[in-house]
Parts: structure tokens; C-alpha cells; sequence
């Protein structure tokens, strides 16, 4: 059974956020962490998982996306702010948990 996650990644100095949408939390963080794909996440170095949530199906976890990819930037920070005060890095607990 696949778990729909959205989740928000960002750099090293916390200045610019990435929203994506995945079906492999795990996977999907490791290719932005790794740059093995072209694009705005290799150009701006967002390799560090802040915030996800899961979603039963993928329609509900695209939705999501969307909405947040229109919100201002101080409403998304609140949104990682709320779940990870710290902007710490969640990638190793996720994949430690995941399977």
C-alpha cells in the first residue's frame, strides 16, 4: 500500500523552501539530497526535510500541494515551524521509521 506524502524541503541557510508531492518519502528526499535529478532543488541546494504529511490517496496529497505552493512564504514557515520548531533535518528519523 503506497502512503501519499506532501513535503517541504529547504537549504542550508533556510532561505528557500521546496513543496513536492511523493508516493516514497524516503526515496524522494534521498534523489533532492543526492542531486540525481536536474532542477530547482540541485540549483538551490534543498536538500533537508522539514515537514510532510501523509494522505490516503493521491488526489488528497496533490491537492494539498497545490494549496501550499500558492500560500506566501511566511505561511509555509509557519507550517514547518508547527511541526519541526527547529528546522531540523527529518530525513534520517523518516528513514530510520519508514519500513
Amino acid at each position: 500500500m503506497k502512503q501519499f506524502c506532501v513535503y517541504i524541503l529547504t537549504n542550508k541557510h533556510r532561505n528557500v523552501v521546496y513543496t513536492g508531492v511523493t508516493s516514497n518519502l524516503v526515496g524522494r528526499t534521498y534523489t533532492h539530497r543526492n542531486d540525481l535529478l536536474d532542477g530547482f532543488s540541485r540549483r538551490y541546494k534543498v536538500h533537508d526535510l522539514v515537514w510532510y504529511e501523509h494522505y490516503e490517496t493521491a488526489e488528497s496529497a496533490i491537492t494539498r500541494e497545490k494549496q501550499i505552493k500558492k500560500w506566501r512564504r511566511a505561511w509555509k514557515d509557519e507550517l514547518v515551524a508547527a511541526m519541526n520548531p527547529d528546522w531540523r533535518d527529518l530525513y534520517e528519523d523518516v528513514a530510520k521509521h519508514w519500513y
